[in-house]
């Protein structure tokens, strides 16, 4: 035997018997992260436990177009009326899975709808009216917008997960002075806003602007959300906001495709900010019917038209 062949034999049989131990300690590091994620998860829905959250099982029949692409009818539960939820903020997220592509549209609340089997109200009376069922047949025949799931958060479901996003305060340029109808009292400057904080920000309406300068806040949100979840902290803590999500939230999204739209987003997704607000610029015209009050009368076609484009392009 030569005496460069032997070290050669020696140090395979030392990684052979190293082997072993290497495979287990893979195994044992997928058992613990298991472990970690089901424990992550549990605590997350039994935070919204404990604030009492009750989900309705609502009637949806949403479409999949089978292209890869996933629209979801987000809506903010503003309170009850005589028994009937109100929405606050509509809003139709798209994933596209294969290019990692997240797109929002803001659909302001104001527009002048027809409401099937019903006459034409504000587009949100649709909810009240319906449900999130209602509104999905409202919103593709008025926009052409197509739905496939809905996920309805309620405030205290949006405090949560902000507050457990970032501890310290999402930080947020406040364009002015806000207190009216909000809930809190918000100061113009740079500012860590706390869950509640930033929800007030978000609905703050009572300027010249109106809700279009909601509408506009809503997306600076949502930027600042976006920019705070890729941090590396908040990679861990992803399985327990999926379970405050999924308690929280009143979806028909199963925990399966929270988690692969969650995970495919956090880990690839292309961060930029893809937004679009409808009525789009130069396509409505202010107006005021006795059913209604003010509205807005939009040019649909027209809409619809800059809706499909944004969605496809």
């Amino acid at each position: 035997m030569s005496e460069n062949t032997a070290p050669i034999r020696k140090k395979k049989k030392l990684k052979l018997k190293k082997l072993p131990f290497v495979i287990l300690g893979f195994i044992l590091l997928i058992f613990l992260a298991v472990i970690f994620i089901k424990s992550s998860y549990s605590s997350g829905i039994e935070l919204a436990k404990k604030h009492g959250q009750k989900h309705v099982n609502y009637e949806f029949n949403g479409v999949s177009n089978k292209d890869g692409k996933s629209n979801i009818l987000i809506l903010g539960q503003d309170r009850m009326i005589d028994g009937s939820a109100r929405t606050d903020s509509i809003m139709v997220a798209q994933y596209d899975f294969l290019n990692k592509k997240v797109k929002i549209i803001s659909v302001m609340r104001d527009i002048y709808a027809e409401i099937p089997g019903y006459r034409n109200y504000k587009i949100n009376t649709a909810y009240t009216l319906g449900g999130p069922e209602l509104l999905r047949k409202t919103l593709e025949k008025n926009l052409g917008i197509p739905i496939e799931h809905y996920a309805i958060i309620d405030f205290k479901g949006f405090e949560a997960m902000v507050d457990e996003i970032a501890p310290s305060g999402v930080p947020i340029n406040v364009e002015k002075d806000m207190s009216e109808r909000i809930g809190v009292s918000l100061k113009k400057g740079q500012h860590n806003l706390n869950g509640k904080e930033l929800l007030g920000y978000a609905r703050f309406r009572h300027d010249e602007e109106g809700d279009f300068g909601r509408v506009r806040r809503q997306q600076q949100v949502i930027t600042a959300l976006k920019e705070e979840m890729v941090s590396l902290p908040v990679l861990f803590k992803t399985p327990k906001l999926a379970g405050i999500a999924r308690g929280y939230v009143n979806t028909d999204l199963k925990d399966s495709e929270i988690f692969r739209m969650g995970t495919s987003f956090v880990i690839r997704g292309d961060k930029k900010q893809n937004t679009l607000t409808v009525p789009i610029e130069g396509s409505y015209q202010q107006a005021s019917y006795p059913e209604a009050g003010a509205v807005l009368d939009i040019d649909k076609e027209k809409n619809k038209k800059a809706i499909q484009k944004f969605l496809n392009e």
